[in-house]
């Protein structure tokens, strides 16, 4: 569920564990004609923050899915794996929180207060999902949204 909520802690987690760079870039490559000591130990650090990375984002997975993903041999394989197979899921969000403001439609039987922090609510969702709306179009979805009386 959110996959994209998910990210963005185990974003932020990565991050603040300086691991981040992991799952954004190349691992260095070792030359073994110029295989220099800060080299080896540039190696050693990255197979050691490779290690805990990969083992970071596994553990904050659903036993489930950490028996598939746990096939993946390295942190940044993992990260495009669940990326690439819970962003297309994702669009799917889009297009339900789409659908939802669309069709809503405010009751009298429910104060126009709560209502219009509802569409609030699913404009907001809107924006987390990279659809930005014009605040007058805004402004006027939820007078059109009204109830008559």
């Amino acid at each position: 569920m959110d996959f994209k909520r998910w990210q963005q802690k185990m974003l932020f987690f990565l991050t603040t564990m300086n691991l981040a760079y992991v799952v954004k870039e190349e691992a260095p490559k070792s030359n073994e004609n110029l295989m220099t000591k800060e080299t080896v130990m540039a190696i050693e650090t990255w197979n050691h923050s490779e290690f805990c990375c990969r083992n970071y984002i596994l553990n904050s997975l659903d036993d489930n899915l950490y028996d598939i993903y746990s096939l993946c041999k390295t942190a940044k394989e993992l990260w495009e794996s669940l990326k690439k197979k819970y962003k297309i899921d994702d669009a799917g969000s889009k297009k339900f929180v789409i659908g939802k403001f669309l069709k809503y439609t405010m009751v009298d039987s429910k104060s126009v207060v709560s209502q219009v922090e509802e569409i609030l609510k699913l404009i907001y969702e809107l924006h987390s999902e990279g659809c930005e709306i014009n605040e007058h179009f805004q402004v006027g979805a939820i007078i059109e949204k009204l109830p008559t009386s």
